[in-house]
């Protein structure tokens, strides 16, 4: 008896986030498994307090925008990708320049544990480092979630330390370029 190999993996695209996402996004921000990787508060019915993803999506710049990840047409998740120096919120607070900051999410719970999260991030991370004055990636997941911490360190993210964003305990990484070099 032969077994069939697997189907491929299906490639991911990112592309900018429209207000077109709008209903999308929020439809995914009700799923347990993101409103879990966005706050350690139970009882949630929303992720990301809530988050107006026409005003978030309205204000698209070269400091700090959103991309939809697709795989065959389909949307499966979405990322934000921002100059934690100059971004106008200061979320990183206190920063040195040239850093890029990251977060991303799988949307569809059937979209989990397939590869795409990897390839999202390979993908943003090519593009981050295309620009020769970025010298790294940040990233902030919560400190409880330590399948995020073991996902992002299989990708050389390397642990600086824990750090306080608003109510938020989180466990703050970076990839700088010369790991980033060294792994391709």
């Amino acid at each position: 008896m032969s077994l069939s190999p697997s189907p491929p993996l299906g490639l991911v695209r990112l592309r900018p986030a429209t207000l077109d996402d709008v209903p999308t996004l929020e439809a995914w921000d009700r799923e347990p498994h993101v409103i879990a990787c966005s706050s350690d508060t139970p009882g949630l019915e929303v992720a990301f307090d809530g988050i107006v993803w026409r005003e978030e999506l309205a204000e698209r710049s070269d400091v700090s925008f959103y991309d939809i990840a697709e795989v065959d047409g389909v949307p499966i998740g979405v990322m934000q990708i921002c100059d934690p120096h100059l971004e106008p919120t200061h979320y990183w607070g206190e920063i040195e320049p040239g850093l890029r900051a990251m977060d991303i999410w799988i949307g569809p719970p059937e979209a989990l544990n397939k590869g795409y999260g990897t390839q999202m991030m390979t993908l943003a991370i090519d593009a981050a480092f295309t620009d020769p004055t970025v010298t790294g990636v940040v990233i902030d997941p919560l400190n409880s979630n330590t399948e995020a911490h073991r996902f992002y360190q299989r990708l050389g993210f390397v642990p600086e330390g824990r750090r306080m964003f608003d109510e938020d305990d989180c466990l703050v990484h970076r990839l700088t370029r010369a790991d980033w070099e060294a792994r391709r």
